[in-house]
């Protein structure tokens, strides 16, 4: 919990969001967000999610048993799990968003 914590926090400021800025964009008090950045609560799992929705981020909750696959699914670039790597693999959602993307060089 204290990893994700950090996380929200340090996009919250990656972004330019003031606590309070996050905040109201959330529907939650300055105090709110403060107190569960600096640790002093433990705070909600609601609370978590809309500060997360604020930020344009989804918090997934993931089972500890498949949490191995997907962090390698992560790291794959999204190939699928079992494929082979290299030119015969074939293309990942990435790839696809990638060759998707306006002025992109790979279409």
């Amino acid at each position: 919990m204290i990893n994700l914590i950090h996380q929200l926090s340090a996009t919250r400021q990656a972004i330019g969001l003031s606590q309070e800025a996050l905040a109201m964009q959330a529907g939650l008090s300055r105090m709110t967000v403060q107190r569960t950045e600096s640790g002093n609560i433990d705070p909600r799992l609601s609370s978590l999610i809309v500060m997360a929705r604020a930020m344009d981020m989804e918090l997934m909750l993931v089972p500890s048993a498949i949490r191995p696959d997907l962090e390698e699914f992560a790291r794959s670039g999204g190939k699928f799990l079992g494929q082979p790597e290299g030119v015969g693999a074939p293309a990942s959602i990435v790839d696809d968003l990638l060759a998707a993307a306006p002025g992109s060089s790979q279409r």
